[in-house]
């Protein structure tokens, strides 16, 4: 390194070493940090209270309205979103409204929205608010819905009173032209007490209501019981109220009004209050500021020196744990002052039980390892020695062997990701039968109830039931083109009772004396009665055959395999 690089690299280690200070001194800076500013910006706030307070209150009501406007946007917006999904139904082009009419009514399940479809004349089409078929009128607000068919554009009813529905309503409107050249309007109408919730009076100060007004200044939903829904708006100034923050009187009393238009919808969203309610928590709340203020740097100055002393003792036990857990030492948590610190504690002691379990686990996975590897070895020989005895050449031996070790492959796959909980039997009988499975799925059927198997449970039921795949490809149900295979289990008490059915396949005695010498029977008569107990009858119907295999459930379940995780 150069001596100009090591000149560049010190000057932020001397840094460092400047700001090297015990906690005391940060705290009591940082004390500093807050109390001055504040005391400065108290002698400017009493300097400047009315025009502070107007700058309050028009942040107040703005963000009020523009979070009500925000609100009744989102739920127009998902209306609009909500017709374009439903303007994509293949119901809708060919004129099939009886479908439509369910598909639109499971899509709507649990709102209060209802979709409607209006013909150019102004009558309904269809209307989810009443089953389908239905005699049903010309629509309650054809104005808005005659100018959307005239513009095309999508539009936004004012509230009116729906003869169907029978309570105050909006419609939200897009027109459509379909592939016989016929324009409809989709329609979806929803009650007006439905945006009660998007009036929320808890986004509002104390004191303070708010109301949706539509463009004739008819009360919509509002916070304030007196204005009901359908009436003018109290104050009669809309639509020439002026957008924003604005004062007037109304029969001797004095309101701080704000107005907000949505360009969605074309409504209003008004916020209002007496000036005497907003004016009076202002003040006060100065007032209460000022001495807090001042009770806060007193108590914070008294309390720092105190804090800085608790907050070092803590931190140099909890360096000393660092240091025992670098030794490989076990560290139990610490009740600290502090619960970051208290955090930091437990995490060091769960680090440290985690350095052991690691450890433990490490040995019994390399024990577990040499015990599977011979069992794999052993199984692979027993294949060997079945697949060279009945084979007739060595193509044939080669092509045997190899799909059996594909079979046990899958198993030994399934086994490795699910070495821990242990692997489910229909997952190891999908993925067996996969490979087998013809173009038309329903011909294999799989159904029973989940059993976890141990590793080597595993192995001898996927090669099991790859050789039934086998054999029912070459002598049974899957050898024909209408043959199904049908593998179900249960179980029953302490054992579990898989059935192993072939039907609608073509029988050949032969074939199947032959298949039953084969490997396929050694794996299921000894292997699977050897090492699983299992009990086992073979049934020949005149449509195919049919294995019934008893297992005891204990046999399928490795203790090691739940309690990996604790073994010493």
């Amino acid at each position: 390194m150069s001596d100009e690089d090591a000149g560049e690299g010190a000057g932020p280690v001397q840094s460092r070493r400047r700001m090297h200070h015990p906690v005391v001194f940060y705290l009591v800076c940082l004390i500093l940090v807050i109390v001055i500013p504040s005391f400065l910006f108290s002698i400017v706030v009493l300097k400047r209270t009315n025009e502070a307070q107007e700058r309050i209150f028009e942040s107040l009501l703005r963000t009020s309205t523009g979070a009500v406007n925000r609100a009744v946007e989102r739920e127009i917006s998902g209306m609009f979103s909500t017709l374009n999904f439903l303007s994509t139904s293949d119901s809708l082009e060919k004129g099939d409204y009886a479908s439509l009419h369910g598909q639109a009514t499971k899509a709507l399940e649990g709102t209060d929205i209802y979709f409607l479809v209006i013909d150019q004349t102004m009558r309904q089409l269809l209307n989810t608010r009443v089953p389908y078929g239905t005699v049903l009128n010309t629509t309650s607000e054809p104005v808005s819905a005659g100018l959307a068919l005239a513009r095309g554009e999508r539009i936004v009813s004012d509230l009116f009173f729906g003869r169907t529905a029978q309570q105050w309503v909006f419609n939200v409107y897009q027109p459509m032209r379909l592939a016989n050249g016929q324009h409809v309007l989709l329609t979806l109408t929803k009650n007006a007490e439905s945006l009660r919730r998007a009036v929320n009076p808890d986004i509002l100060s104390p004191g303070w209501n708010a109301a949706v007004l539509d463009s004739e200044g008819t009360v919509i939903v509002s916070t304030d019981d007196k204005q009901k829904t359908g009436t003018p708006f109290f104050l009669r100034v809309v639509p020439s109220l002026r957008l924003g923050v604005s004062t007037m009187r109304q029969g001797g009393t004095e309101y701080q009004v704000v107005t907000e238009f949505s360009s969605l919808a074309g409504w209003r969203m008004i916020a209002w209050a007496k000036s005497s309610d907003v004016q009076g928590p202002a003040v006060s709340s100065f007032l209460w500021l000022t001495i807090g203020g001042a009770v806060f740097a007193a108590l914070a100055a008294a309390s720092a020196v105190g804090i800085a002393r608790v907050l070092s003792r803590d931190v140099r036990l909890l360096a000393h744990d660092a240091r025992r857990l670098g030794h490989g030492e076990r560290v139990a948590p610490r009740p600290y002052a502090i619960s970051e610190l208290e955090t930091v504690s437990r995490a060091l002691a769960e680090a440290a039980d985690a350095r052991v379990k690691s450890e433990n686990e490490v040995r019994f996975l390399m024990r577990e390892v040499a015990h599977r590897s011979k069992n794999q070895l052993t199984v692979i020989q027993a294949m060997l020695n079945q697949s060279a005895a009945g084979a007739d050449n060595a193509a044939d031996f080669a092509d045997t062997f190899r799909k059996r070790v594909a079979g046990l492959a899958r198993s030994t796959d399934l086994m490795i990701a699910n070495a821990t909980q242990g692997v489910n039997l229909a997952e190891l009988a999908k993925n067996q039968l996969k490979p087998f499975t013809p173009d038309d799925t329903t011909r294999v059927r799989i159904a029973g109830p989940a059993v976890l198997l141990d590793p080597q449970a595993s192995q001898t039921l996927g090669m099991a039931l790859h050789e039934l795949s086998t054999n029912a490809t070459k002598y049974g149900a899957l050898a024909n083109e209408t043959g199904v295979v049908s593998l179900s289990w249960v179980t029953s008490g302490d054992d579990l009772n898989l059935v192993w059915r072939e039907s609608r396949a073509t029988i050949d005695k032969d074939a199947i004396a032959a298949s039953r010498k084969g490997f396929g029977s050694v794996v299921l008569e000894r292997m699977l009665g050897m090492a699983l107990d299992a009990k086992l009858d073979f049934i020949v119907h005149d449509d195919g055959i049919e294995w019934r295999v008893t297992i005891p459930l204990a046999r399928l379940r490795d203790e090691d395999v739940h309690q990996q995780g604790t073994a010493p």
